[in-house]
């Protein structure tokens, strides 16, 4: 079996001795990490290379992670983003997740858990790596490089979860995708997510992507199991 390639992180941490010991760390569990120890420095960082992950303090001496988090979705939208803080602020938190991160971890954390959560991050992040850029979904015209759903003369941001969702639902267009495999790709099982959780980010797609919502043909419900795309609905811009 072929070795899995190593994935880029970037850290984001003014702290000496929690920055060293995160990226020594995570060099021993297989990722390429360069460490940034100011805002300044992750901004040089993002100018020179792109990243499979970027991991934030929020609280930097000279700037916020969350502004990094900005100007990192918006350069780079495949980049998984996780925030580190000292303080639970849940302003911090419903920030950090409108600007799209996967994750947010108080510290102090344990490593094999932030580990657990950088794997998920990843693999949720990937979708974005699938090739896909500009397609018409139902009466949307989608643009995942911009995380964008554009209905007529209006576009709606899709958030990270949303634009993962939508992609597998494509890549697997014409096919039944239970529940449970959404929960796996999309999802981490520490976001307590449940079926509902699946139903709801449905609701919002149909919204988008149906005539009539009511009514789905576009994503129709298989009772009991999951979701399946119209392959006839989807079409390459």
């Amino acid at each position: 079996m072929a070795e899995r390639p190593a994935r880029r992180l970037l850290v984001v941490e003014d702290e000496v001795n929690l920055g060293q010991t995160l990226s020594e760390r995570l060099v021993r569990a297989g990722h390429e990490v360069v460490w940034a120890r100011s805002a300044a420095s992750a901004r040089e960082e993002l100018g020179r290379q792109r990243f499979d992950l970027a991991l934030l303090d929020i609280g930097l001496g000279d700037g916020s992670g969350l502004t990094l988090g900005e100007l990192i979705r918006a350069r780079c939208a495949g980049t998984a983003i996780i925030f580190l803080t000292a303080q639970g602020d849940p302003a911090h938190r419903i920030r950090g997740l409108e600007i799209g991160a996967e994750d947010y971890v108080v510290k102090p954390f344990h490593f094999q858990e932030l580990l657990l959560r950088i794997e998920n991050g990843l693999r949720r992040a990937r979708f974005c790596e699938s090739g896909l850029d500009r397609v018409r979904v139902g009466r949307a015209r989608v643009s995942f490089q911009n995380h964008e759903a554009t209905v007529g003369d209006e576009t709606t941001r899709l958030g990270q979860r949303e634009t993962a969702l939508l992609k597998l639902l494509i890549e697997r267009r014409g096919a039944v995708v239970s529940r449970d495999l959404i929960l796996d790709e999309v999802w981490s099982r520490e976001d307590f997510p449940t079926p509902r959780t699946v139903d709801n980010f449905i609701l919002k797609l149909r919204r988008l992507v149906e005539e009539t919502p009511d009514e789905p043909t576009v994503i129709r419900s298989v009772r009991g199991v999951g979701y399946q795309l119209d392959a006839s609905a989807v079409e390459d811009l």
